[in-house]
């Protein structure tokens, strides 16, 4: 502990952002890193707790306290370095993970919890500037050969992972540019993708291979990877949206959120597309239909573009309006310290401005004589359990209502891996969740040599788990690979004596 009352002396710091009113006459990032004061006071609020639950909040395992405390000390190289011991990619997860950690933070009990993503991004972004994060090329290489296919953070930790082992690591993305929901997903507002592309910059120079444009199932099948490589890991994400199949959902202006997400980073990385016109919200009334991340970052997204009104409905009832930070006693007791609390949560884009409904089921669309979409219909729902305890929905008889809408958005979540492509070839396994079937003590499907992990084994999920399943899938891959070579050691060493005698 760098300083023993830090924790009584300092109180809790956020990275400064800038006003709405200017941040939203752009699509950069607005939010600031820790000034080097800062950042040695915020570590030092760390208590270096004897049992430190923001570890085991932290799908990671991050040693929290170590990098707390060497930043509380002004060593931001070596608490930089504890950092990347177990998280390959801080520079992200310091902008986009929710931070799980905080939740579980034992001085979060009764004071705001420690800054914990604030520092990560900080030390990130300094150890980049400085050049303490640097290309690291394995010295020798095994002879072995692993395809990825897909490289969101899941891929490009195992990558990473891999190769550092010695391994040849060839990487498989199907879109034009690699980065996976990083690049396509995520807003620039919240992660700038010259960010992105500095991290796959950096991957290329510790010479792991990206091949992107290449869709395995359709350009190159699952069989063929397995002839020319001797392992494969399957993280290719969960992009099968759950759909809203209500009359008028083929009116021109009902999209998917990931279509539209998706459309506007590729518009952003073109200039030649990036006009007003262009942008599918602009002067429009935007409904997003679903409460969650996805939602939140769609808001975010046409308040850019210029939408005249958004509302965002959810068809659950509204969580609990807590503090930002619920001390212990505050907390619902379904997810008490030190789990995450079910509460209601307040994003930047919600700040920019937006009506937020709850318990509120989409009807039907509408359109004009063209077909084109001019309103949403909605009814209230009575949300209650059954005697089993499941959810139940029932609307509520004359509670209908329509929405002006010109550009609906449908953030409802996904449903598992895409049906087509390598799916479609009729090798793997798929759980009842729509996810590719992966044993849980060592990623592998029921295909010999071919491992799942992220979001396509797990679900849909938060990148800070794409990236501890991506480890952890390395690790298995490795321990598989070295059981081969094993195999196959003893019959070079015969074939060798065979040619001496």
């Amino acid at each position: 502990m760098g300083e023993v009352r830090g924790f009584l002396s300092y109180q809790r710091a956020d990275p400064e952002k800038q006003p709405v009113a200017q941040r939203i006459g752009h699509s950069r990032e607005f939010t600031s890193r820790l000034s080097d004061e800062k950042l040695r006071e915020q570590g030092a609020r760390c208590m270096d707790c004897g049992v430190p639950f923001c570890s085991k909040g932290c799908p990671l395992g991050n040693n929290i306290p170590d990098w707390n405390h060497l930043a509380s000390e002004k060593n931001e190289q070596l608490a930089l370095e504890a950092l990347l011991a177990t998280n390959n990619f801080p520079e992200f997860t310091g902008r986009v993970c929710p931070a799980p950690c905080e939740s579980a933070c034992v001085l979060g009990i009764n004071e705001d919890p420690v800054s914990i993503e604030a520092i990560e991004m900080s030390l990130a972004d300094k150890g980049f500037e400085l050049g303490w994060i640097r290309p690291q090329i394995p010295r020798t290489r095994s002879g072995f050969r692993v395809a990825i296919v897909g490289s969101g953070p899941a891929g490009l930790a195992a990558a990473q992972q891999l190769n550092r082992m010695g391994h040849t690591v060839v990487v498989f993305e199907r879109s034009e540019r690699a980065g996976g929901l990083l690049t396509f997903g995520i807003p620039d507002f919240k992660l700038d993708k010259d960010k992105v592309a500095r991290r796959i910059k950096l991957l290329e120079q510790e010479e792991i291979v990206f091949r992107c444009g290449v869709n395995v199932g359709r350009d190159i099948s699952l069989a063929e990877l397995r002839e020319q490589f001797d392992a494969v890991l399957l993280a290719c994400g969960a992009e099968k949206a759950r759909d809203l199949n209500i009359a008028g959902r083929d009116a021109n202006g009902v999209m998917l959120a990931m279509q539209f997400l998706a459309d506007a980073n590729r518009r952003l990385s073109s200039p030649h597309t990036s006009t007003t016109e262009n942008h599918p919200a602009a002067g429009k009334d935007v409904v997003v239909i679903g409460g969650g991340d996805t939602g939140s970052d769609c808001i975010g997204t046409a308040r850019r573009q210029g939408a005249r009104n958004i509302v965002q409905f959810e068809i659950m009832p509204q969580p609990a309006n807590l503090t930002r930070f619920p001390r212990r006693n505050q907390r619902p007791a379904s997810t008490p310290w030190p789990h995450w609390p079910l509460m209601l949560r307040t994003s930047s884009s919600h700040e920019e401005g937006c009506e937020r409904v709850f318990a509120l089921e989409s009807v039907r669309f509408e359109t004009d004589a063209d077909g084109r979409l001019n309103a949403l219909v909605t009814r209230e729902v009575c949300v209650s359990k059954d005697e089993l305890g499941h959810t139940r929905l029932e609307p509520i008889a004359g509670s209908e209502k329509t929405w002006p809408c010109q550009l609906a958005l449908i953030a409802i979540g996904f449903s598992g891996v895409d049906s087509d492509g390598m799916i479609s070839e009729g090798m793997l396994r798929l759980t009842e969740r729509g996810t590719v079937q992966a044993a849980e003590e060592n990623f592998m499907t029921n295909v010999e040599g071919v491992f799942a992990a992220g979001d396509v084994r797990r679900g849909q999920s938060l990148v800070v788990w794409a990236i501890a399943e991506g480890r952890k899938a390395a690790n298995s891959i490795e321990s598989y690979l070295r059981s081969k070579d094993q195999l196959r050691r003893p019959c070079a060493e015969s074939s060798q004596a065979d040619a001496r005698g």
